[in-house]
């Protein structure tokens, strides 16, 4: 990297880099060296921006926490529409895109990672607990109009779906599921609390 050229924005152009890796190589590919190699920039942005690796792992993750505000968003729109199943199925796909699949997997593995998530006000399986929240939200505004069950533990149904799909996109090598296969899994976790 030629020395006195601007790089527009950095900490994106980095960010970006690691979820190429992460799509192309997965969570075990993801160094300093290859994030900065994959943006083409000299190793020594990575640590102007951030204090050490884990910190941008940190900051990567965080950004995609935040990416769920609009899901949850969208997902309590939909409230008292269309179909609950079809909500939730949707809901799925877009949280389990490939990048977050390998996010998933990268906060998983590293334990580093995982405590200065907490430090941050993360819990349990960072970005995972987060979604949790989301669906969590959703499916109680879902039993507030009776499309649930009144005593639907709203607690326990959200990370049991969210557990299910991750096995179904937690495969690289397999691809992503089908719709159909997506909505076969949120049909039998929530089948025993629909209301018609």
């Amino acid at each position: 990297m030629p020395t006195g050229v601007a790089i527009r924005d950095p900490r994106q152009q980095l960010f970006d880099a690691a979820e190429r890796i992460l799509l192309r190589a997965g969570p075990n590919a993801l160094t300093s060296r290859a994030v900065t190699t994959e943006a083409g920039v000299a190793k020594g942005v990575l640590h102007r921006h951030f204090t050490d690796f884990d910190d941008f792992l940190v900051e990567l993750v965080r950004t995609r926490i935040r990416g769920l505000e609009a899901l949850g968003a969208a997902l309590n729109e939909s409230a008292g529409t269309g179909t609950v199943t079809d909500n939730l199925t949707t809901a799925l796909t877009d949280l389990f895109d490939p990048v977050a699949t390998s996010v998933v997997g990268l906060v998983i593995a590293r334990d580093e990672l995982r405590t200065r998530l907490r430090t941050t006000g993360s819990r349990g399986i960072p970005l995972m607990t987060e979604a949790a929240a989301v669906l969590a939200a959703y499916l109680s505004a879902e039993r507030d109009l009776g499309r649930i069950a009144p005593d639907a533990d709203t607690s326990v149904l959200a990370p049991t779906l969210l557990g299910a799909a991750h096995l179904l996109f937690a495969d690289r090598e397999s691809g992503a599921p089908d719709r159909e296969t997506v909505r076969g899994s949120v049909t039998a976790v929530v089948a025993g609390v629909m209301r018609s």
